[in-house]
């Protein structure tokens, strides 16, 4: 008797609690944080990289009136690529890298456009950390319009939340080039990590972006040593809009979006507090991501007005500092260079990128007039930077007919 009913208490709480995670299973299903949760899993990935405003709360950043147009001269693509030594095929490299889009343009024409898994022209694609360097160019902006003083100014400055952090001190071009010296932790695969749990604090448990910043603290001075941080792009998010009194989702489109002659309105993705996540999330079109890097190709102007100043943008893809120099480099935990947010590859051509997490970029030759955008959802995005490159170059050569 006594075997029984202990097999009968034990059944009856075995049966309650699996209706209990059942019940908060559905519970969480039917939240808002599911998306979150799936935010990255193979079958939803694609998806919800078009569709980050159903997921992330977002500020609005308003197109103008102008339109910068595109000429068309279509073009194929090249059939292979070499990289590492043997010619590989480009399609398989597209098909294997989760293309979601691809964009070539040459001489203010597009040569190619195509999109994939389920996107297309109206698709608004995320960003990731091609967003910092849309940042850089506000920056630069800012500096041209008196409202920062000089970038050797520490963050702490302008920001006085960050007055007690490892930011307090460190000058905003520090900053600008990955050199804060302040800790942080970008282990994606580590769920413990800096960023997954600034994530985790401003989606989940709504902490301002700025309190999980201000918690930083220094490891090295800075200008030392490259490092990527994703922290140091949100102080600067911080600076800019503290010095110009506007969101930067404001400033990015009375300054740059608007006058770049965007052809959509873009949104970014904010913290719970309406703050811009600005080290990746910005959300747009594949013909504006290609109208930014074609405003970077023609050194910050369209049609002959100066938007971003040329001398930022200069500035932002020519590593100076020893840190921040391309190839083998002791001082930097990349083999690529750095700019102002702009990254350089190896085996310098003066072509220049941004990159984003899973497989975004927007690549700039100049020498070739050649911007290409790439958005993805590759899942060996780390693994891949190099061979992608070696593909863009490739397009560009074919495309400007210099093979």
């Amino acid at each position: 008797m006594i075997a029984k009913r202990i097999f009968r208490i034990t059944a009856w709480t075995v049966s309650f609690l699996v209706l209990i995670a059942l019940a908060g299973f559905l519970w969480l299903r039917q939240s808002p944080y599911w998306d979150g949760i799936t935010l990255f899993s193979d079958a939803q990935r694609a998806a919800n990289f078009r569709d980050m405003d159903r997921i992330f709360p977002f500020r609005t950043v308003t197109r103008g009136n102008s339109v910068w147009d595109f000429d068309h001269a279509p073009q194929p693509l090249p059939a292979s690529y070499r990289f590492n030594g043997q010619d590989h095929d480009l399609a398989a490299f597209l098909d294997r890298t989760e293309t979601t889009g691809l964009m070539v343009v040459h001489a203010g024409a597009i040569t190619h456009e195509e999109y994939r898994l389920g996107a297309d022209e109206g698709s608004p694609f995320t960003s990731w950390s091609v967003a910092k360097s849309v940042l850089s160019a506000l920056i630069g902006i800012a500096v041209e319009e008196g409202h920062i003083a000089s970038l050797r100014d520490p963050i702490g400055q302008y920001v006085p939340a960050l007055a007690g952090s490892g930011y307090a001190r460190v000058p905003i071009e520090d900053a600008l080039t990955m050199s804060s010296g302040v800790d942080f932790n970008e282990d994606y695969d580590d769920f413990r990590s800096d960023i997954n749990m600034l994530f985790f604090r401003a989606m989940a448990l709504s902490t301002p972006l700025e309190d999980s910043i201000a918690a930083l603290h220094s490891i090295r001075a800075p200008g030392e040593f490259n490092q990527y941080s994703s922290a140091d792009t949100m102080a600067l998010g911080l600076v800019l809009e503290a010095a110009t009194g506007m969101p930067v989702a404001e400033y990015l489109s009375s300054r740059l979006w608007g006058p770049m002659g965007a052809e959509a309105d873009a949104t970014w993705s904010t913290d719970r507090t309406g703050r811009e996540i600005v080290l990746c999330c910005l959300n747009a079109s594949l013909r504006d991501f290609a109208r930014f890097g074609r405003l970077f190709l023609e050194g910050g102007a369209r049609e002959g007005r100066q938007i971003v100043p040329a001398d930022w943008v200069q500035a932002s893809v020519t590593p100076v500092a020893p840190h921040l120099q391309p190839g083998d480099n002791p001082a930097s935990d990349w083999t690529f260079g750095y700019g102002y947010k702009w990254w350089i590859p190896e085996d310098p051509q003066g072509d220049f990128t941004a990159i984003g997490v899973w497989g975004q970029y927007i690549y700039v030759d100049p020498m070739r007039e050649v911007v290409i955008v790439k958005t993805s959802t590759d899942p060996m995005f780390d693994d891949n930077d190099h061979e992608t490159i070696a593909t863009f170059r490739a397009i560009a050569a074919s495309t400007a007919g210099m093979n």
